[in-house]
């Protein structure tokens, strides 16, 4: 007997592609499972007048696919985990946090930072990127850029902007192939928590979960749980400066984190490795913590 599962997604372009890698690989793994895509317009979509810290957090993505999934119609809905809050809300769960793709920003529109001109304009609607561009390039004039991918590279295209800030996972996932790009080290600009990673989120008390264990990463599970840890333990919303990474390698948890400011004026970052998950991010957050990132994420608005 075939049984139906609905995934509820957002209906950009990234989105619905997500949304299909997703389907797909469910359906290769169970061949009595059809999927449907329930196509959601959510709030952060419709709303492109200001940066997405000013107007409620990268968490306007999802609110309404949760909403799909209390109502029953839908039963997971698929995210970039970066958009993703650091704590979801009761009676949710993230079966599946994988399918890594690059986790690396990177700058379309030149071929290297420096071939940038002085005060040349750069579109990003992340904080995060903001400041840790300007650290490298004070004198870039870093303005606010919202829109699906498309949007925002016909703005680029018609010379509204000189260069775009976006997510190299994006630009893969979408076939985008230009010759005008340049990837950014993650020292330079350390990627958000989850970067480049899809979550799938569903009520606890589906009885459809057990559809997703096949898709469970345990790697790749652990290393963006790691860095959610990190956005967790600081009480931070994910529109906020604050990036983190981690890498597992031959059993060892390497884990690089970083807090600003909204100026960018103080900074701070963080490098820990260690065996265990635990002792790994308890002890970067103390690191961060001594070095003041308390009184950083006090400096901006609490949510109402």
């Amino acid at each position: 007997m075939t049984e139906t599962l609905r995934i509820a997604t957002r209906t950009s372009a990234l989105a619905l592609w997500q949304a299909r890698y997703i389907s797909k690989a469910i359906t290769a793994l169970h061949k009595d499972i059809d999927v449907e895509l329930v196509e959601i317009v959510t709030k952060g979509d419709k709303w492109l007048d200001g940066p997405l810290h000013e107007i409620g957090g990268k968490g306007l993505f999802i609110k309404e696919l949760e909403q799909a999934l209390i109502e029953g119609r839908a039963d997971i809905a698929v995210h970039s985990v970066k958009d993703i809050p650091a704590l979801i809300p009761s009676g949710f769960c993230l079966p599946v946090l994988g399918f890594r793709e690059s986790y690396r920003d990177t700058l379309v529109g030149c071929v290297s930072v420096e071939s940038l001109t002085k005060g040349a304009v750069v579109g990003s609607s992340s904080l995060r990127r903001k400041i840790q561009l300007q650290a490298i390039r004070p004198d870039l004039n870093v303005r606010n850029i919202r829109g699906n991918v498309d949007t925002r590279l016909k703005k680029l295209d018609s010379g509204e902007y000189d260069a775009l800030v976006l997510a190299e996972a994006g630009l893969n996932r979408l076939g985008i192939v230009r010759e005008d790009t340049c990837p950014l080290s993650v020292d330079v600009c350390l990627p958000a928590p989850g970067q480049g990673a899809l979550g799938i989120e569903m009520l606890e008390t589906n009885p459809k979960k057990s559809i997703l264990d096949p898709l469970y990463d345990e790697n790749t599970y652990l290393c963006v749980e790691t860095e959610r840890m990190v956005s967790a333990g600081l009480g931070a919303d994910c529109s906020l400066p604050v990036a983190a990474l981690a890498d597992l390698r031959n059993g060892v948890l390497s884990l690089k984190a970083f807090v600003a400011d909204a100026q960018g004026d103080r900074v701070i970052r963080v490098s820990e490795s260690n065996t265990n998950q635990d002792k790994v991010v308890e002890t970067v957050l103390d690191r961060l913590y001594e070095k003041g990132a308390q009184n950083i994420l006090d400096s901006f608005p609490k949510e109402s």
